[in-house]
C-alpha cells in the first residue's frame, strides 16, 4: 500500500458485508463480493480532496482473488460509470469444486468449507443440517465467528478446526450433492471479458489453491481472448504469494493505468 501511495494512487480496500457485525458475511459468494469492491471504488469518489479518476484495477488474493475476479466479470453491468482497466489476482479462488473437494482433505481445508456451508445456508436458506453431523455444528459456528486476520488468527482457526477431523460431514464429498453442488458451480469464476487484461500469481507450492486451479483458469482466459501475464513463484504456498509477488503486480497493475499494451504468456 506504502508503494502504491508513493506513486500518487488512491487505495480503497473493501470491508464487505456482515464482516464485524451481527449479520452474515456472504462467504465465497462471488457476485457479493465483486459487488463490495466496486463500491469500494464508488466510495473513494466521495473522498475530500482524493479526486481519482474513472480509471481503476483491482488486486486481490485468495478469496480477494476471487472479489477481483468477479468485479472484473461485472464492472461493465454494474458500475459502468467506471473504467476497469485491468485484474490481478493471487491463488485465486476460481473454481470452487475442485478447491473444496481438494481441500477437505488439507490440514485447515475442513475450515474452508465450513465457512462456506456456514455462509451459504444463511444467505441461500441452503440445508446444512442435512449434510453437517449435529455434533459437529457448534464447531461450524465456532469457525464462522472467527478471524483469520493474522498469524495468530490462522493458528487459532487451525486449532478451533480439530474436531472436524474426526466427524463432520454425513456425506463424503459436498460437490456432488444439491443444493451445494449448484451453488458451488454458481460461486465459480467465469472467463473475465476479453478486452480485460488479467494478471495471476501462484506459488508451486500452494495446497490450498494448487497451481493446476489456477493454471486452468489461464487456459479458459486464454481461451476468451484476454491478454493474461501469469507469475508462477517456486517454494511458494498459499500464505506468502501475494506477498511475494506484490512488487511485479504494482508495475503491472501501473502500467495498465497509463494505458500500456497489456502483455500475455498465452502463446508459452
Amino acid at each position: 500500500m506504502s508503494d502504491m501511495v508513493q506513486r500518487g494512487y488512491v487505495v480503497t480496500a473493501t470491508d464487505y458485508p456482515g464482516l464485524g457485525t451481527s449479520t452474515v458475511h456472504p462467504y465465497l459468494i462471488g457476485e457479493s463480493e465483486g459487488r463490495a469492491v466496486l463500491d469500494s471504488v464508488r466510495a473513494a469518489a466521495g473522498l475530500t480532496g482524493a479526486h481519482p479518476s474513472r480509471r481503476f484495477v483491482v488486486w486481490g488474493h485468495s478469496q480477494g482473488g476471487q472479489a477481483a475476479i468477479y468485479a472484473g466479470i461485472l464492472a461493465r453491468s454494474y458500475a459502468p460509470e467506471l473504467k476497469l482497466a485491468g485484474v490481478a489476482a493471487a491463488a485465486p479462488a476460481t473454481d470452487l469444486v475442485t478447491l473444496l473437494r481438494d481441500d477437505f482433505a488439507t490440514r485447515g481445508g475442513k475450515s474452508i468449507t465450513a465457512m462456506a456451508l456456514w455462509s451459504w445456508a444463511r444467505v441461500f436458506s441452503a440445508p446444512i443440517e442435512g449434510v453437517v453431523v449435529p455434533g459437529a455444528m457448534a464447531t461450524v459456528d465456532r469457525l464462522a465467528e472467527e478471524c483469520t486476520g493474522s498469524v495468530f488468527g490462522v493458528l487459532e482457526h487451525l486449532v478451533s478446526e480439530r474436531p472436524l477431523q474426526q466427524t463432520f460431514l454425513t456425506i463424503p464429498d459436498i460437490t456432488v450433492v444439491e443444493p451445494w453442488r449448484s451453488l458451488i458451480e454458481r460461486n465459480s469464476a467465469a472467463p473475465l471479458p476479453e478486452d480485460i487484461p488479467a494478471f495471476l500469481a501462484q506459488g508451486t507450492t500452494d495446497q490450498v489453491v494448487r497451481p493446476s486451479v489456477t493454471q486452468a483458469y489461464m487456459s479458459a482466459l486464454c481461451r476468451n481472448g484476454t491478454a493474461v501475464k501469469m507469475l508462477v513463484i517456486p517454494e511458494v504456498g498459499h500464505a506468502f504469494i501475494a506477498h511475494r509477488s506484490a512488487s511485479q503486480a504494482m508495475d503491472w497493475m501501473a502500467d495498465r493505468l497509463t494505458g500500456k499494451p497489456a502483455p500475455s504468456d498465452c502463446r508459452s
